[in-house]
């Protein structure tokens, strides 16, 4: 098992914070007021740490229908006026085994319902991950580089997903969501508490 710490710079951070569908976006300084807005009223539809949906493990999705296309479509709407790469069911309040993600800019939106790892490789990789639902918190998380994942597609269709590098870290951060389990439960006890720290600050100046 490999374990390699990136060097974080400008160009690195940007590239480590998007992997994980990170909420603190550097671009967000960057944003003109239009797309500022639709970021603010998009993170006010997203769950913050403290709700206890957070910590749920969601249910296996059975019916295949409108509703869930359209829960779909409204959750890549979300992830993408946030600013964020991926987002899973429990963050806006929907208990289902359900994420959606994109990791490259004008690629088609993915959807994985009921995902599992089926399998992980021996190789790790440790990179700054962020969340939406934890916005301007950034810690560092060591996940597989390489897995396999077991989904079905919105028509309940069986696939598997073989994915790497970014792919594979926002989808291990997505399926965690699902599972009740935060970036803060995978880093250490001293980014926890800064993390903590730093919430604590945003809130009181709030």
């Amino acid at each position: 098992m490999s374990d390699s710490t990136t060097e974080t710079t400008p160009e690195t951070a940007l590239e480590e914070d998007l992997e994980a569908g990170a909420g603190a976006d550097p671009r967000e300084a960057e944003l003109d007021p239009e797309a500022a807005a639709r970021r603010t009223a998009a993170l006010a539809q997203i769950r913050q740490f403290g709700d206890p949906v957070l910590r749920t493990k969601a249910r296996a999705i059975d019916r295949f229908d409108d509703a869930l296309r359209e829960e779909i479509e409204r959750m890549g709407h979300l992830m993408d006026d946030a600013i964020g790469v991926g987002l899973a069911a429990t963050q806006v309040g929907v208990v289902h085994r359900l994420l959606v993600y994109r990791v490259q800019q004008g690629a088609e939106l993915a959807a994985l319902i009921n995902p599992e790892v089926e399998w992980s490789g021996r190789d790790t990789e440790s990179m700054e991950e962020g969340c939406l639902s934890l916005p301007g918190v950034l810690v560092d998380v060591e996940r597989p580089v390489y897995v396999r994942v077991r989904a079905l597609n919105e028509q309940g269709e069986p696939i598997m997903i073989e994915a790497s590098g970014l792919e594979a870290r926002v989808i291990q951060h997505e399926i965690d969501h699902l599972d009740g389990v935060l970036i803060l439960d995978r880093t250490s006890r001293e980014q926890r508490k800064e993390a903590m720290r730093v919430m604590r600050e945003a809130q009181q100046a709030a």
